[in-house]
């Protein structure tokens, strides 16, 4: 499906799954049937973990982070479930997927954390988006466009205090304060909120936590100088999921959590300053597609790097680094579930298969379903295990999943025990 935006141009919008919303396994089952494979999304989890945020945040408000899709989880359903928990704030990275949360229906503010080119201005006024303003030259661009029109843009400055990504720079001393001052004088601009962003509130080392501090007092000192100064820096935020983690209450208007309200953490194996309860909302599952017995010293898949010690039984699995499972996790002594036993995966994975080692479980057949992620009766398989395997951290895991792993919505919880035959 296609939508049409104000200036003629195709944005892609992925139509929007069901939802399953009734206790009723054969729903499940119907639901599933035809999938190859597919992610399953408990909805209901997200109040929980929404009121964990909160407990940690106190009475900062929420920015909505539905970038990439919401991390690979669906950016239109996950929306509307945060709106559901009182949110009313949302930020994507890019004005096509703002564009994707207007055509759904998505009425509330939306932030674009990233950059917009100029010939897409027009689209930024026509839905009603907020822009970041992510250098000097960048907001006088929009300035002069606005102006053109005889319009406002909507804008959140920036501020780079020490991520070295986008933004305008402040360092100590107050160094590039007057591009600020410059930003708020520009006309064709309306300035509703200032941001800024950690690059290691998720490192609880001294120098780490020193640095972020450092990047905390500066953002406060510049939004402070600028209120001396007349200018109302508007609405604030730079705690980012980590920044919610370890530093709490911060006292800004809003925090931005992403993965947070999705149940997981970037790395499992990093500490953190809180004890959050999260209900990681998401399972990854496929099929297997075919069981046969290999012979003794038999290899499997592209570069032969499994060979078999004796006969074995080995399963193929309809999921590749095709569907977003990373082919680093090859020969890592990944597990799967199926039936509720965990077995191994076993040489490369393949762009569109992996296979799996099932010789200990005579009751494995084909159609069964694979859990890659998520519970399977007494199974509890982290999509952190894949993100160490394949050597990068659950965002991307998350994110890499592709056009062809269809998403399936869970209403009821009872479903998330449902038996996987």
């Amino acid at each position: 499906m296609n939508e049409m935006n104000p200036n003629g141009k195709t944005i892609p919008f992925a139509p929007v799954e069901p939802e399953i919303d009734v206790a009723d396994r054969k729903a499940y089952y119907e639901a599933i049937a035809p999938l190859r494979t597919w992610v399953e999304i408990q909805l209901d989890a997200i109040p929980h973990n929404v009121e964990e945020v909160r407990k940690l945040s106190g009475p900062t408000k929420i920015i909505g982070i539905v970038k990439a899709d919401a991390y690979g989880h669906g950016a239109v359903q996950c929306a509307k479930e945060l709106q559901k928990c009182g949110v009313s704030f949302f930020a994507v990275a890019c004005i096509d997927e703002a564009i994707e949360l207007r055509n759904a229906g998505i009425e509330d503010r939306i932030l674009i954390l990233g950059y917009t080119p100029t010939v897409r201005f027009g689209d930024l006024l026509a839905f009603d988006l907020i822009q970041s303003a992510l250098s000097l030259e960048y907001a006088t661009k929009l300035s002069e466009y606005a102006m053109m029109k005889n319009a406002k843009a909507r804008v959140h400055v920036k501020a780079d205090t020490g991520m070295n990504r986008t933004g305008i720079l402040y360092e100590e001393g107050a160094r590039h304060y007057q591009e600020f001052c410059d930003v708020f004088e520009l006309p064709g601009l309306q300035i509703e909120g200032m941001f800024s962003h950690f690059p290691v509130s998720d490192d609880l080392g001294f120098e780490s936590r020193e640095f972020t501090r450092s990047q905390m007092k500066l953002f406060n000192e510049l939004t402070a100088r600028l209120k001396e100064d007349g200018y109302n820096p508007g609405e604030c935020h730079i705690q980012n999921s980590y920044g919610i983690l370890n530093y709490g209450n911060a006292g800004y208007d809003y925090c931005r959590p992403g993965l947070l309200y999705m149940g997981v953490t970037s790395d499992d194996s990093i500490p953190i300053a809180s004890q959050p309860d999260f209900i990681p909302i998401l399972s990854l599952k496929t099929k297997v597609s075919l069981v046969k017995t290999i012979p003794d010293q038999a290899t499997v898949s592209y570069g032969r790097h499994y060979k078999a010690q004796g006969p074995r039984r080995i399963a193929s699995l309809a999921i590749g680094y095709a569907d977003g499972f990373s082919r680093a996790c090859s020969n890592k002594f990944v597990e799967v579930s199926i039936r509720g036993h965990r077995v191994p995966l076993v040489g490369n994975i393949c762009m569109d298969q992996c296979m799996a080692d099932i010789t200990d479980y005579p009751d494995i057949e084909e159609g069964d379903v694979a859990v890659l992620v998520g519970k399977d009766k007494d199974n509890l398989l982290k999509v952190d295990a894949i993100s160490r395997a394949s050597g990068t951290i659950n965002n991307e895991t998350l994110s890499a999943f592709t056009r062809r792993v269809q998403h399936v919505y869970l209403r009821d919880a009872s479903l998330r025990q449902a038996d996987t035959k």
